[in-house]
Order: structure tokens, then sequence, then C-alpha cells
């Protein structure tokens, strides 16, 4: 008989840009969670190597940064995750974090998914927005050559002409018959890549799209969080308000619930 897996939630802010930051998201997180029958992970980025100008904030420092999540795992049990840009950072991160995230834009990088997987960490695969859903499948085979079956893969929208995106949700049921969980990036699917000196985004649309991704069976829901996200270094234009992170992950669970009593 298959086990039944939990609602996935993947939260956290896009940068780790303090540690009175990271540690305040994390434990109202972990206040949420705990509270909620789900498998919650603490996300956030210790750099942001993509930025849409050289002038952006990319982050602290990479061991500090990560030392800051380590931290705020470890404070409040919470399991954590990170983007990683190379073999090397894959190894470096693997030492802090619980699972390792491989970027949209790296997602066809095959050093870099041998890496992460070689950690034997969850690797959390991002579909790039030039990729067609049967695509994943060859990276997480790129991922589970190396006997590590742990494997994620999440869905954060797909180029729509320049500057936006636009989400076809027949790719979750697509890749859902890869066998691995499929997540639903709720926050960078509504991201207008590059539209100034930073990404844009509607953040009206955020939880319309996350209700349809959850409707058509997606096993989690990854969003990008912030204390306020109007003084934000990177994605201040979509990233939820910290306040608002509670309410909105109750009623993707609720929905959830309710399609698969």
């Amino acid at each position: 008989m298959k086990i039944k897996q939990k609602f996935k939630i993947v939260a956290g802010p896009c940068l780790a840009e303090s540690e009175k930051m990271v540690l305040l998201t994390a434990e109202k997180l972990a206040i949420i969670s705990a509270a909620l029958d789900i498998d919650f992970y603490f996300k956030a980025s210790y750099r942001k190597a993509n930025r849409t100008s050289i002038a952006s904030f990319e982050g602290v420092g990479d061991e500090l940064a990560l030392s800051w999540i380590a931290r705020a795992g470890k404070e409040f049990c919470l399991r954590t995750l990170t983007d990683v840009h190379s073999a090397e950072e894959a190894r470096l991160a693997s030492q802090y974090v619980d699972v390792l995230q491989i970027p949209a834009f790296l997602a066809r990088q095959t050093e870099l998914l041998t890496a992460a997987s070689a950690t034997q960490k969850i690797v959390n695969i991002k579909k790039g927005q030039f990729m067609a859903p049967g695509d994943m499948k060859k990276a997480a085979a790129k991922v589970t050559s190396t006997g590590n079956n742990n494997v994620w893969l999440t869905e954060r929208g797909t180029f729509f002409g320049y500057h936006d995106l636009t989400v076809d949700f027949r790719s979750i049921a697509l890749m859902k018959k890869f066998g691995f969980p499929v997540i639903y990036d709720a926050t960078h699917s509504v991201q207008q890549p590059s539209i100034g000196e930073q990404s844009g985004g509607r953040k009206e649309f955020i939880e319309i799209l996350a209700r349809a991704a959850v409707a058509v069976g997606a096993d989690g829901i990854f969003f990008e969080t912030h204390p306020n996200p109007l003084i934000a270094k990177s994605d201040a234009a979509t990233q939820l308000p910290l306040k608002s992170a509670g309410s909105f992950i109750r009623k993707m669970l609720d929905l959830h619930n309710f399609l698969n009593e």
C-alpha cells in the first residue's frame, strides 16, 4: 500500500539579507507549520547569482549567509533549502542545509545536477522558463544516475514573450508521471523578468494561480515571504508579506485536503 505523502510547503525569504530577518521569518513560519499537518521546509538563498542589474545586491558572503540559514533550522527545528550554482557550491551548501535547489536557468547543467546528487541531499530542480515538461525527466535522470532518487521537480512559469511569464498547468500533470513530487512555485511564476532595474511581478495572481496548481495535483507549494517586501533586496515585487503566510498556507492545505479526501 502506497503511503500518502503530506502536502509540502517550501517558504522563506528570497535572500538571506540579515541574520535578524532570517531568524524572524523562520520563527514565524515554524509556529505556523507546527500547527499544521504539512511537510515544511524553510527556504532562503545565501546568494543571488542571477540578478537583473550589476547594481543589484547579491549577498553578504556565502558561508556567513549559510550559517544563518543553518542556525534558523537548528533553533526552530526546521528542515532547510537553498539554491546552488556550481558543483563547488553544492558541496559547500550541503554542509548547512537539507535540500539543494537547482535554479531554473541552470536546470540543464549536468555537472551541477550530478554534484548536487552526490551529496545525497534532496535535489529540487526548478523547470527552466525555456524548458518543456518532458525535458525535466532528463534533468531528473542526471540526478538519479548517481543513485540518489531524492528528487523534486518545480514548476515556475514559462517565458511568454518578453518580460512576462505564463503557467501551463498541464506541466504539473505531465511531470507527475515521472514519479517525483511536483511543487508549484507560486511567487516566481508571477514575475515579470528584467522589466526594469529589477524584476517586477503581478502579486495579485499569486493565490489564484496557486489554487489552480493545487487543483491539478501539485504535491506542494513554494513561495517567498518577507517581513516587509517593500524593502526586500531581491524580488520585492513578488514576495508575500510574512503576516499573510499563515493564511496562504492554510488555504492551500484546505484545498489540497478537500480534493484528496
